[in-house]
């Protein structure tokens, strides 16, 4: 079986309006802005996506609506996680109803881990009512549990599970999976975007990059380069992607500072969620000097390049 989520796949935000529901004219032209610049897949209603903030009604509709934008033209992976696995099962049930998307599903969160083998269980379960594709999401600072390597392994061999993504920043976890499924069809996503250069140069299949919709290019030249086994070409991609991740820090929301810096594409409004501490105007003041500074280092790169 040929892979099939590969590539550069950013988490999108979700553009909302005053009522806090989904703005789908801006969410739109976002996803197509993403395909059209070369993006590899979208990943909707991740935490980048705010979508445990949005409520049941609005989350279905930011993947409906994604699903339907990409129409076919790239892979959708739709975040389906929840606090209980009936929970997750019923999102999944309501996914399949949408189209063509894979689930993406985190070990549950809002509870007292006991041990890894509850995700297991987890999955095995949600394997058995549903015949999507699903995707293991290691993200501990909101779910309370790490998923080991040796935990991977075993979710792996469950029916419709193809594949995963690591933000747990844990390096020796993700080379050893690497290491692990070499050669076979499990694709391996790193979710932490500083190390995204090194997991591409081992054998990673992609990376989940917040910033991608705002500078496609480095991102995709990265992932290329990575592929071919370049690495002084990937390391320079890199440094590039290091200024643009720099975005994050100049908020006290990393969600507030993405999505401004994504709404200067001119497709929605900088609004995020509510509690979510809002930008403020000196904040966006020194995003608005670093968006241009990136600028000028892009095509100071694209100058060296050409």
């Amino acid at each position: 079986m040929a892979k099939k989520y590969i590539g550069v796949i950013p988490p999108v935000v979700t553009p909302v309006d005053a009522q806090e529901n989904v703005d789908e004219a801006g969410f739109r032209k976002l996803i197509s802005h993403c395909i059209e610049n070369g993006i590899h897949g979208i990943f909707v209603a991740g935490s980048n996506g705010e979508c445990l903030a949005l409520t049941q009604e609005e989350r279905d509709r930011a993947i409906r609506i994604a699903i339907d934008e990409a129409a076919g033209r790239v892979p959708v992976m739709a975040g389906v996680m929840d606090s209980s696995t009936r929970r997750v099962i019923e999102n999944v049930k309501r996914l399949e109803q949408m189209g063509d998307a894979a689930a993406v599903i985190t070990p549950v969160f809002y509870a007292r881990h006991a041990t890894q083998d509850e995700t297991v269980r987890h999955f095995e379960a949600i394997s058995r009512h549903t015949s999507a594709d699903l995707l293991i999401y290691n993200i501990p600072p909101f779910t309370g549990q790490n998923l080991k390597a040796e935990t991977i392994f075993k979710i792996a061999r469950i029916d419709k599970v193809v594949g995963y993504k690591d933000t747990s920043g844990s390096f020796p976890d993700f080379q050893k999976c690497l290491a692990h499924f070499k050669g076979t069809d499990f694709v391996l996503h790193q979710g932490a975007t500083n190390l995204a250069a090194a997991s591409m140069l081992l054998g990673a299949d992609g990376y989940i990059p917040s910033m991608a919709p705002l500078f496609p290019e480095p991102h995709i030249r990265m992932y290329d380069y990575g592929r071919q086994g370049d690495i002084a070409n990937t390391m320079a991609c890199n440094d590039v992607i290091a200024e643009i991740s720099a975005i994050w820090p100049m908020t006290k929301s990393q969600t507030a500072s993405t999505k401004y810096a994504l709404s200067r594409l001119g497709f929605f409004d900088k609004r995020v969620i509510q509690p979510t501490e809002p930008i403020l105007p000196e904040e966006e003041k020194r995003i608005d000097a670093k968006i241009e500074e990136i600028r000028k280092i892009i095509a100071d790169f694209q100058e060296a390049k050409a």
